[in-house]
């Protein structure tokens, strides 16, 4: 399993969290300037129950252990990132929950429910086809402006740097670059093949072909159709994005995700080194042990870290 294993992780704030085989590391830079971790070991649900790990199931299983350890991840590194000494001011897991839970709301009103009543009120006369494909570009309009949106938010500016900086640690790694020295990583691209946000892209694509197939509807049906088929759709895209990453070589798998590629250039940007530092400790936190990193001592110096990092405990 090591051997295949295909490493990523999420931008966090402050931060970058990396999932390993067995493990999920965090690492946060916090207002001092030191690199805080938090390692949590894992067992995931595709080895506890067979069928888990099958295609289609295991991408709607890896979409709910990434919304489980996001809300975690997410709670630690808002913490780190604001401490300063005043403990009643730290977010608690069940505040993060209720907050995602209000995102979530409001992806299902602008993503499902805005795109299916501006077709049913305002195109009923079309065929089920038709409007299908219409609530399908309805839908990526709406993510796209609002991942351009989004996007000129200067908090968000710093996450999407983390992003970058995760995805070019990966890169590195994946090519087997020698990751003792920052220049090193950061001549690799900001774009990954494996990106959530070419994920979610995706997804909204593959809405399109699985919508078509439902005739007419009434508006309720429609809505909670469009939400019980999520899981479905996103257990595929998963699937057509893991595939894709293994064959960028072949032509046609690249302009598969190249809008994918397209889309990361406004969810990522160019890190600075102590970025990249934070995805690299964290990324080295989750690597095997005959695999962890030693830094040279240039690193400690040209990125002015108040932490010295020697690639163990």
């Amino acid at each position: 399993m090591l051997k295949n294993f295909q490493y990523g992780g999420q931008a966090v704030i402050e931060g970058v969290m990396m999932r390993g085989p067995r493990e999920m590391a965090v690492a946060v830079r916090d207002p001092k300037g030191e690199i805080i971790v938090e390692r949590q070991p894992l067992i995931p649900l595709g080895e506890r129950f067979s069928i888990l790990g099958r295609p289609i199931f295991r991408g709607i299983v890896a979409l709910f252990e990434a919304l489980v350890l996001g809300i975690k991840t997410l709670t630690f590194s808002a913490n780190v990132a604001m401490d300063d000494g005043e403990e009643e001011e730290k977010l608690s897991t069940l505040e993060m929950v209720l907050t995602i839970a209000v995102a979530v709301g409001l992806a299902v009103l602008l993503f499902v429910v805005v795109p299916v009543a501006a077709v049913h009120y305002g195109a009923r006369y079309l065929s089920p086809i038709a409007q299908n494909i219409l609530e399908g570009f309805i839908r990526i309009v709406v993510f796209l402006g609002y991942v351009a949106g989004i996007s000129l938010m200067e908090d968000i500016k710093r996450v999407f740097q983390y992003h970058g900086a995760e995805h070019k640690v990966i890169h590195a790694y994946e090519v087997g670059e020698d990751l003792s020295r920052i220049e090193n990583i950061q001549k690799y691209s900001t774009l990954h093949p494996r990106c959530g946000t070419a994920f979610l892209l995706m997804v909204v694509i593959l809405t399109i072909f699985f919508f078509s197939f439902l005739g007419k509807q009434s508006l309720f049906l429609r809505i909670l159709s469009r939400i019980l088929l999520l899981p479905l759709i996103a257990g595929a895209a998963y699937e057509i994005i893991k595939f894709a990453s293994k064959h960028t070589d072949n032509k046609l798998v690249y302009l598969l995700i190249l809008p994918g590629l397209w889309l990361q250039k406004l969810t990522t940007r160019e890190p600075d080194d102590l970025q990249v530092e934070v995805a690299l400790r964290a990324l080295n936190e989750v690597l095997p042990t005959e695999k962890k990193i030693h830094l040279s001592s240039s690193l400690h110096e040209s990125s002015c870290s108040s932490f010295v990092f020697t690639g163990t405990e």
